[in-house]
């Protein structure tokens, strides 16, 4: 465990914090993946619909997650301003999720369609409560500049994995839907039952194994308009939003467009799911090769260097366009899966260590702890990426004349293979230019952490 000073993070301690991200990387990539299909196809809800009801979420983090980050900074509970938050989020995470998945058989559509949008909302709230808090509480486990990037790590390898076990269901889930609806809705009810289990669990587990900093408690915040607005007036947090906000929105395409890219370009839509799978398995299991990488090149330098290979393996994929043969097709697609996720696992390492140091940097100038506010506003950027590329999909297809379950015009594949890669690269050497300003190096932190660690010898 660590010391007062932050000193020395082990790596069980780290096992224990980053546990409880399997069951979030589970249930996020599914929805990501199949809540829309499930909905339209089982459910028989209208896409617009459903469409509707995923922007009016949009809008509702816009809300909820800079009001969640503000409460678990000034909360003072006796079991810790985060983990009584992670403890809150166990019931409605559970109740949300299966709300989602096993809806009761309305014969009236106006009650199922109010059903899900309420479990819709009511999940992404839950998750909310528990992820904010959770990379909060990361960010306090260590000041120690490189530390952090482990405790990150370790993080994003339990979320990938969990995000890769998702795809297992997918596939059982795709497979179940040529039998009958209740035949898939078993299933569905099976797998998210075991998945409402080892989440809470592993939250449960948490919560009971780590300790929170004491000298990052009852530091009340003065007022909340004031915390949102100090992560904007941060140059360092400034500089990060933006760089992010771009590049997320162009690799939110592996999310929104590969099950596109599978059926209507390479020819095999049952290889939508090894496609993630390729991305996800390096992503993960590359984390012990970043974090020597970090500590030799620096932090930021080498987020810059693996935002352009993400950007430069997504764009390489357009020439499949050009590719008649499908097994070519499928390898092009699969070794650059692989580049990509090699690349994705260093910025989900680095990134939230690096957001952290930021954080240093505000409560030096603060002096106030707003790792809520902090990771509230980069978790909705992650959110609101992914709905513009959403909605940047669904309006250039609609006007390419795109026919679900079709043979596709080349014009369709054509804006489907841009938005897939060269809008993804696009995106990537943006953000990663964007980095080449951001300063908040090694030794400059390192004195942060040295005039804080005296304010708080002397508090």
């Amino acid at each position: 465990m660590t010391n007062k000073e932050g000193s020395k993070f082990s790596f069980k301690d780290s096992f224990i914090y980053g546990s409880p991200a399997i069951g979030a990387g589970y249930m996020y990539l599914l929805m990501a993946i199949y809540v829309m299909k499930f909905a339209t196809d089982i459910l028989l809800i209208a896409p617009a619909i459903v469409g509707l009801i995923f922007s009016i979420s949009r809008v509702w983090d816009a809300i909820n997650d800079p009001l969640v980050g503000y409460l678990s900074d000034k909360t003072k509970w006796s079991l810790g301003r985060r983990r009584s938050w992670l403890l809150i989020s166990i019931v409605p995470i559970s109740i949300f999720y299966l709300m989602v998945f096993f809806p009761p058989q309305y014969e009236e559509e106006n009650l199922l369609t109010l059903w899900f949008a309420i479990g819709i909302l009511g999940f992404y709230t839950s998750m909310t409560i528990f992820v904010v808090p959770h990379l909060s509480l990361g960010a306090e486990l260590s000041s120690d500049y490189h530390e952090r990037s482990k405790i990150f790590g370790v993080r994003h390898f339990f979320y990938t994995a969990g995000s890769a076990l998702s795809l297992i269901s997918f596939y059982l889930f795709i497979t179940a839907e040529q039998n009958n609806t209740e035949s898939l809705r078993e299933i569905i009810f099976n797998h998210s039952i075991i998945a409402v289990i080892i989440t809470s669990t592993l939250i449960l587990y948490s919560v009971y194994k780590l300790k929170e900093r004491s000298d990052y408690s009852n530091r009340e915040l003065k007022n909340p308009y004031r915390a949102y607005k100090d992560v904007w007036e941060n140059p360092h947090a400034r500089l990060l939003i933006i760089a992010i906000f771009i590049e997320h929105v162009g690799s939110a395409a592996i999310a929104v467009l590969t099950l596109y890219v599978a059926q209507y370009i390479v020819g095999a839509a049952h290889w939508a799911p090894i496609f993630i799978l390729c991305y996800l398995i390096p992503s993960a299991f590359s984390v012990p090769f970043w974090l020597p990488l970090s500590i030799k090149f620096g932090k930021v330098r080498l987020w810059i260097a693996s935002m352009t290979l993400t950007g430069v393996s997504f764009g390489s994929m357009f020439f499949i366009l050009f590719i008649d043969d499908v097994n070519t097709k499928i390898i092009y697609v699969l070794v650059a899966a692989f580049f990509a996720g090699l690349a994705n696992g260093c910025g989900s390492t680095v990134g939230p260590s690096i957001q952290a140091d930021v954080i240093d940097f505000d409560e030096n100038l603060t002096g106030e702890r707003k790792e809520g506010s902090y990771f509230a506003a980069w978790s909705f950027i992650y959110k609101a990426s992914a709905g513009v590329m959403l909605l940047l999909t669904g309006f250039s297809l609609q006007l390419a004349g795109f026919l679900p379950n079709q043979e596709q015009t080349f014009e369709v594949k054509f804006v489907l293979a841009t938005l897939y890669c060269l809008f993804p690269l696009a995106c990537c050497l943006i953000g990663a230019y964007l980095l080449t300003k951001f300063k908040l190096n090694e030794e400059e932190c390192r004195v942060i952490r040295e005039a804080l660690d005296r304010k708080n010898l002397n508090n």
